[in-house]
């Protein structure tokens, strides 16, 4: 148990060596490659199972119970989000793959990491990780829909519904499933207890592992279309600056408490570029840029989280928002 409360206090130096090893691994071995790339689905769906057998699923209906989290954090990733992404990307070349990938990156919101980042804030991490298959149901049912009002016809005959319904069986259903199945068999046998007691040590790890194949399987990429995804940066930087901002004003609106306050904020900025890889990795010929341009994302993320980590709790939410409503409107 010692050690699982080490790994959790310490899971962004986990995080850390994984993307040092990617760096490692991407510059120093530029042909291992296509090895972490075949990776990327199996290891992405371990990191899933363990991270829903992190709360019961009896907690999971308790959690839903708060409509107005969970109302709040789908109004926020599927309506404020989607604007936000389309105003940021006007100032993007009009490269059909940079467009794209931006888009996959930007539409999505994070299921893994944002509620290590929202624990590590003192954030409400149970919350989050409740609202999480909503998030991901919600996430690739409108995904299509917004990639369709954003790029147009010429969006058809890039997205089909293979690469969709694949990650769906195999990032969503399976993991729910089985994580689902594991915690039915706890009440019944003491294998299966021992095993969900082994799987508890697996989360930080297998995150680390996760931005490990991710990153080396697309970093040469990168490094070869620097230039090309330096236009990103600042676009994925400003994301990282209104949507907090955004997240801060909506929990006041919604008179959260503290902990809800700041699981608001992360998942209303971190996104989904580990589970939309393999989407991105699945376009067709031309669209080789795209899935470089997620990656990039994850950068630029990754060291926005370190920052905002400490700024949430400090600066953006030290206590609970206030409403900004005309007292007419508020609930009480």
């Amino acid at each position: 148990m010692r050690s699982k409360a080490w790994l959790q206090r310490n899971q962004l130096a986990v995080y850390a060596v994984g993307v040092a090893l990617a760096v490692a691994f991407g510059v120093g071995v530029p042909s291992a490659a296509p090895l972490f790339e075949a990776s990327i689905t199996p290891v992405l769906a371990v990191l899933l199972y363990v991270t829903f057998l992190e709360i019961p699923f009896v907690r999971f209906r308790r959690a839903f119970t708060n409509t107005r989290f969970v109302a709040a954090a789908l109004g926020m990733n599927f309506l404020v989000v989607p604007a936000v992404a389309f105003a940021l990307t006007r100032v993007l070349p009009a490269d059909p793959a940079v467009l794209v990938g931006a888009f996959l990156v930007l539409l999505t919101p994070c299921i893994d990491y944002v509620i290590a980042f929202t624990d590590l804030a003192e954030g409400d991490a149970e919350q989050v990780t409740a609202v999480t298959p909503a998030l991901l149901f919600a996430q690739f049912a409108l995904l299509p829909v917004y990639l369709w009002l954003f790029l147009g016809d010429r969006i058809g005959p890039v997205i089909s519904a293979g690469p969709f319904v694949e990650a769906f069986l195999y990032l969503i259903a399976l993991p729910l499933t089985l994580a689902w199945a594991t915690e039915a068999l706890t009440d019944r046998t003491e294998a299966a207890r021992q095993w969900q007691s082994a799987m508890g040590w697996l989360p930080v790890p297998m995150m680390g592992a996760t931005l490990l194949v991710v990153i080396a399987s697309q970093l040469p990429r990168v490094a070869e279309s620097a230039g090309q995804l330096l236009a990103l940066v600042p676009v994925y930087a400003a994301f990282l600056v209104v949507m907090p901002i955004l997240g801060r004003i909506a929990a006041g609106l919604f008179e959260m408490n503290v902990g809800e306050a700041r699981a608001l904020v992360f998942t209303s900025v971190t996104r989904n570029s580990l589970v939309v890889l393999p989407l991105a990795l699945a376009l067709p010929a031309g669209y080789e840029l795209a899935p470089a341009v997620v990656v990039t994302q994850t950068l630029v993320e990754l060291t926005g989280m370190v920052v905002l980590t400490r700024a949430v709790p400090a600066w953006l939410v030290p206590t609970a928002p206030t409403t900004m409503l005309p007292a007419r409107f508020r609930s009480d």
